[in-house]
């Protein structure tokens, strides 16, 4: 297919598929002229996969490249490469504070140990539960133990789920990994309240 039919295909404006060709996001067409070039459905596939990132996860063209990189060229070691993908991905972590030479992540650390959690400290989340964990003890609704304990238990199930259908081909696991992280997080966040609703109607009309 020409251009005008690539960019149909994927919904998007000419002009936007020229762009990412031009940045190298998107990898170029067979050329069938000096001016011509025709593309497939790997091209329509890599279209929907940026507008993914860019769009709906609201990722920048910069950000999008780290991605797409290492889902080109996943490399050898893939849980470092999963690591690092989603560690693209907004939120990003928050610095560490406190002292020199102070563990930096305490909160982090204690809850991942209570779940008996193996983590690598380097890794986003790890942060990101630290100022999470942070801001709900400094609002005085700090996660009790049991609380701590369901809602572990609870995303571990998640998790598991996800792991068990990943994708064998080191690069579709990246895709995978990142796509589904980005767009199910909002799903299970949306669940969760929607959850809260059905209880709650459910235990006022008992």
């Amino acid at each position: 297919m020409r251009i005008s039919a690539l960019a149909a295909a994927a919904g998007l404006p000419v002009a936007t598929v020229k762009f990412y060709l031009r940045e190298g996001l998107l990898h170029a067409g067979l050329a069938s002229s000096a001016t011509q070039a025709s593309y497939d459905a790997s091209h329509v596939r890599r279209l929907r996969l940026i507008r993914a990132l860019t769009g709906t996860v609201g990722l920048s063209v910069q950000q999008a490249r780290t991605i797409l990189e290492l889902i080109d060229d996943p490399g050898d070691d893939l849980y470092s490469t999963l690591g690092r993908a989603v560690s693209a991905l907004p939120p990003a972590a928050a610095d560490a504070g406190g002292e020199p030479g102070a563990d930096p992540y305490p909160r982090a650390r204690a809850a991942l140990e209570a779940l008996g959690q193996v983590y690598d400290p380097r890794f986003a989340a790890v942060a990101q539960l630290e100022s999470s964990l942070e801001a709900a003890e400094s609002a005085g609704l700090p996660l009790s133990d049991d609380r701590l304990l369901a809602y572990g238990n609870a995303i571990r199930e998640i998790a598991a789920y996800d792991l068990e259908r990943m994708p064998r081909s080191p690069r579709e696991a990246v895709e995978y990994t990142v796509l589904g992280t980005a767009l199910y997080e909002p799903v299970l966040l949306a669940l969760r309240r929607l959850a809260h609703q059905d209880i709650a109607s459910r235990r006022t009309r008992d």
